[in-house]
């Protein structure tokens, strides 16, 4: 929401304090020394819970070796594992808090802590090597390689009566300092900066600096100034990489101004950049404290997971997908089982398929969604989040709500797919911009090349409920042997796409996307989620002939959150399709220049989702396929409860809300274990276990004993549950029945 909030706290309430020390372990914080009053530190601790807003002075043991921390300010205090590391920081020698007597240190200490809550005490760790100088304002973090090594700290820079620049490694595991050679252009002397580690790079922003643009001055009495430089330290290869020069000319303020003792934090691969004091052109005593909070995007965001199927109609499906932290939107394509007509006499042009949004790659800082630039630093864009909410990388516009104006002017770029958005007038005169009407937590669903079926995940407690409300591709029909996928996609239209088995025989569903199965439904409760209307398929749009070319990916849209309601989608122009690459940076088709085009009843589309961030549009999600209905099957069972009990459990649910007839009978379906499974663990072997006209079932200890517990998300035994009219088997209700810790031997 970027809004901010004052918690209501209790308990030890710690004294207010500067220059401390500030870990984040999990939902508690451990807060660390300070200055308390001009002259007057602090060496105590403190640790609040942040899930109840709980302060709590905590006293450590002192070290068997050593007396434990003296007061202190500007000291590191970082966090690895289960231990906090304890450097430098500046005393005052005098008792007198009114005569101030500094003393740099550079004493070392490791605070071990206990799990969840509380510490054990300090130690004074046996190091090896020279240690760095004494020291304080200086920035510590850790790293750890993935494939190798052991984990290190940092140091860098500081104050010590002049700043320094300096760089120090100390092995964690082997307690041993050092002072690695770097490469590149070493960032000026300077103190009060921020360092922070995102993937393989340190990140070191602002501080005090050397007035001179030479950076030679390194007297007590030298003239000093804050800035606004901007680099990082790649941690494998020591190489420094400047970012934003101190003496880069920022007159539109499209940039963090210039800035000392502030605060920096990394969510994932963004780093936000919040307040700080400003000196330059300022004399000491009358310094300009900031408001403003930024960040910076590092890199494209991660793939998503695979689209996940809420509820299909003869032309529509609900989708979700697993939203992606810090993105500004969501990219959906599709691609249709059928060939999709070209639109002609449309402009367009031909897009590269590793084309993206942000040409120069790299970082992306951002700043306001009104306004977002081309920064003068190749790899730079800003952003501003305190100017406004969700905001959107290079003028990229989602959907926000009916009445809401984005505008923007640069490219967004999909693999196949480029295109450029303006002002959104209004929801109905959208430019490819949807606004998702599902709810914020629905069940969701399985996708497969013919088994969409609806999900949702119940608990294993005494009574619980789950409304998945919503129809699948697949349906069921009588058959005597094995169906296979191939068996499957031959199917013809009359039984809806799907397969049925007889009571002792088994039916294999295919199923790509099982593991995107999962659904946070909370136990004892119903959601509802609308339900499928076959009435809408006398509207079926007919399908036109087209001729046989290759099927291409098309936009369905960008879209503020993780879930889209999709009836249809854009048709590139002709001599789009025609054209298989062309110049990065050329002209692209508008959103509102194309065509839509319906989804039609009883068709398989997949479907692909990428997520945005201010550095471009990243990798594309797995495929998902699923089908829209055919008309007159009836819809997918609802309202699915499983009640407990000793050597049993029971199965209920609701009729479908559109039957389109009379149903003749439900069957309910086991996943089951199967030597087939094991070869190939995304196919699901399901057993029927009812068939009949009531809408519950008991599922015996025995059927229990050979069911398949589905470990894609969390250990699941799966049901699925269709209804049978006249013209045959609709698409199937899925239930993942949560078991908590299972563990299975596999006959």
């Amino acid at each position: 929401t970027n809004q901010w909030f004052l918690p209501a706290v209790r308990g030890d309430i710690p004294p207010g304090c500067a220059a401390h020390g500030f870990v984040c372990d999990g939902t508690r914080i451990l807060v660390f020394g300070g200055m308390v009053e001009y002259g007057r530190y602090s060496n105590d601790l403190y640790e609040l819970q942040a899930s109840r807003w709980l302060w709590k002075k905590v006293k450590p043991q002192a070290p068997s070796n050593g007396s434990p921390p003296c007061p202190r300010l500007g000291h590191s205090f970082s966090l690895y594992g289960n231990k906090c590391y304890l450097f430098g920081g500046l005393a005052n020698e005098s008792e007198d808090s009114n005569n101030n007597v500094p003393r740099y240190l550079n004493d070392f200490y490791e605070l071990e802590l206990q799990h969840g809550s509380g510490v054990v005490g300090w130690s004074i760790p046996v190091t090896k090597g020279i240690l760095p100088s004494p020291r304080e304002s200086h920035t510590a973090i850790v790293y750890c390689r993935k494939d190798v090594g052991s984990p290190k700290m940092y140091i860098f820079g500081g104050m010590c009566g002049c700043r320094l620049n300096d760089l120090w490694e100390l092995d964690i595991e082997t307690m041993t300092w050092s002072r690695p050679e770097t490469k590149g252009t070493v960032p000026l002397p300077r103190s009060l900066h921020t360092a922070n580690v995102i993937g393989n790079k340190m990140y070191v922003f602002g501080g005090w600096v050397p007035q001179s643009a030479g950076g030679e001055i390194s007297a007590p009495d030298g003239e000093w100034k804050c800035t606004g430089s901007f680099s990082y330290l790649n941690l494998d290869t020591t190489e420094w990489i400047g970012l934003i020069s101190d003496c880069q000319e920022d007159k539109s303020n499209l940039l963090p101004g210039p800035r000392a003792g502030h605060c920096a934090v990394a969510v994932g691969t963004r780093l936000y950049i919040w307040s700080g004091r400003d000196g330059y052109r300022k004399a000491w005593n009358n310094q300009v404290c900031c408001k403003d909070l930024w960040y910076l995007d590092t890199e494209r965001p991660l793939a998503p997971s695979q689209v996940q199927l809420i509820r299909a109609t003869t032309n529509s499906f609900q989708l979700k997908w697993d939203e992606v932290p810090t993105v500004e939107g969501y990219l959906l394509q599709l691609h249709a089982d059928s060939p999709v007509p070209p639109v002609a006499g449309i402009p367009g042009t031909g897009v590269p398929e590793t084309s993206v949004l942000s040409s120069q790659g790299g970082c992306s800082l951002h700043q306001s969604p009104q306004s977002l630039p081309s920064v003068p630093y190749p790899e730079m864009k800003v952003d501003h989040p305190s100017q406004a909410n969700n905001l959107i990388p290079n003028n990229v516009q989602v959907a926000i709500s009916s009445s809401s104006k984005v505008e923007g002017k640069e490219k967004v770029a999909a693999p196949e797919n480029k295109v450029t958005q303006e002002t959104m007038k209004n929801h109905t005169d959208a430019t490819g911009f949807k606004e998702s009407n599902a709810p914020s937590v629905l069940p969701v669903c399985t996708s497969s090349a013919q088994t969409s079926a609806n999900v949702g995940e119940l608990h294993d407690l005494e009574k619980q409920s789950v409304n998945p409300d919503a129809s699948v591709s697949s349906t069921v029909s009588s058959t005597q042997n094995m169906v296979t996928q191939q068996a499957v996609k031959t199917e013809s239209s009359s039984t809806n796409g799907a397969v049925v088995k007889d009571e002792t025989s088994l039916t294999t569903f295919n199923s790509k996307s099982e593991a995107a199965e999962t659904a946070y439904v909370t136990p004892s409760t119903r959601v509802n989620t609308g339900q499928t209307n076959d009435s809408q398929s006398s509207r079926a749009p007919q399908r036109p002939p087209v001729k046989a070319r290759d099927r291409r990916w098309y936009d369905v849209g960008i879209f503020k959150n993780n879930s889209a309601v999709v009836s249809q989608f854009y048709l590139l122009p002709e001599e789009t399709l025609n054209i298989n690459s062309k110049a990065e940076g050329a002209d692209v088709p508008d959103y509102r220049l194309l065509k839509k085009q319906d989804l039609f009843p009883g068709t398989v589309y997949r479907f692909r989702v990428a997520a945005i961030n201010g550095c471009g549009v990243g990798p594309f999600s797995k495929i998902s396929e699923f089908k829209t209905c055919i008309p007159g099957f009836p819809g997918a069972p609802s309202t699915v409860k499983i009640t407990k009990s000793v050597d049993c459990i029971h199965l209920s649910w609701e009729p479908p809300a559109s039957p389109s007839g009379n149903i003749l009978e439900y069957s309910a379906y086991l996943a089951i274990r199967s030597t087939q499974l094991q070869e190939n663990p995304s196919q699901l072997v399901f057993m029927r276990i009812y068939c009949g006209l009531k809408t519950s079932c008991i599922v015996t200890a025995a059927q229990l004993s050979n069911a398949h517990v589905d470990y894609t998300s969390r250990p699941a035994i799966v049901f699925r549950i269709s209804a049978k009219n006249e013209r045959g088997y609709g698409p199937a209700t899925q239930v993942r029945w949560l078991q908590g810790k299972v563990t299975v031997t596999h006959s």
